[in-house]
């Protein structure tokens, strides 16, 4: 799953990388022929997106950095964290829901992914199977009760 996640990121990286280095030189060359900087939309158009770009490639560093540094054998075998698929009854609603927590670069809830950092991400982490957590949302209190857990040991 990190492996995975890294490859996506050092893709990125690459891809803005060679844009730093030969499309916006070209863009900003282009745009100091036309003349008087102070009113070329073009130029600065052309820095605009240098600056982003230089943070950008500053952020998928870090990032991958972080990534590089997660040790996944020292994550719970018996409770929720990075990279565990839970079952969670719905008290309030009723109903069966299944997510599985990971990065928040993989995060969608159209395929139930959530984020660690995301608010129920956050409210699950550290429970265990049979537990009953509340969990704040923006929405209001939620409570779930786990029914099932399956963490990156027992996927392997």
């Amino acid at each position: 799953m990190t492996d995975d996640l890294k490859q996506r990121i050092q893709e990125e990286l690459r891809q803005l990388e060679s844009e730093l280095r030969t499309e916006i030189p070209a863009e900003l060359k282009k745009a100091v022929a036309l003349g008087d900087l102070s009113e070329n939309a073009e130029y600065e158009s052309a820095r605009n997106r240098q600056d982003y770009v230089r943070a950008r490639i500053a952020n998928l560093r870090k990032r991958l950095a972080d990534l590089s540094m997660m040790d996944l054998s020292r994550l719970p075998k018996d409770r929720i964290a990075y990279g565990s698929t839970v079952e969670l009854y719905d008290v309030d609603s009723g109903e069966d829901v299944i997510y599985k927590l990971v990065m928040a670069e993989d995060a969608n809830i159209a395929q139930n992914t959530i984020s660690t950092s995301s608010p129920i991400g956050k409210g699950l982490m550290g429970h265990r199977e049979g537990e009953e957590v509340v969990i704040v949302t923006p929405s209001g209190k939620r409570r779930f009760e786990i029914v099932k857990l399956v963490t990156v040991h027992d996927q392997a």
